[in-house]
């Protein structure tokens, strides 16, 4: 359908979508089953009721999460990944992991940057 290095091509948008450091989170924590509003922002600490409002309605606005609303007093609100939000997820899950797997590699690689920058005259 194009191609993501092009700023028109329609891909790039979508990868904002699904690569953003929240999204990922949400996508990754409803791969289990379906959850409510509140159940995902304790799952997912130091997310703001704001930004997770946001990015639910930006995955369920592309497809990737469907919305379900039980009627009830109060409504029951609760989102679970669509057929399309579990085929990105799953190859999200191995970046996920990955990056989990591999955060203390990258920690150390920071600190040794770091530790080498002033030597290296900041640049």
């Amino acid at each position: 359908m194009g191609d993501a290095f092009h700023r028109d091509c329609p891909a790039r948008m979508v990868l904002d979508h699904v690569a953003g450091r929240w999204a990922v989170l949400v996508l990754t924590a409803l791969r289990d089953g379906p959850l409510r509003f509140h159940e995902l922002r304790k799952k997912i600490e130091g997310v703001s009721e704001k930004m997770l409002s946001q990015t639910l309605r930006t995955l369920v606005r592309d497809g990737f999460v469907r919305r379900t609303v039980t009627p009830s007093t109060p409504p029951q609100v609760s989102y679970a990944l669509t057929g399309l939000g579990e085929g990105v997820t799953e190859s999200l899950r191995s970046l996920f992991d990955w990056v989990r797997d591999h955060a203390g590699d990258i920690l150390a690689a920071q600190n040794s940057y770091d530790r080498e920058l002033p030597a290296a005259g900041g640049g």
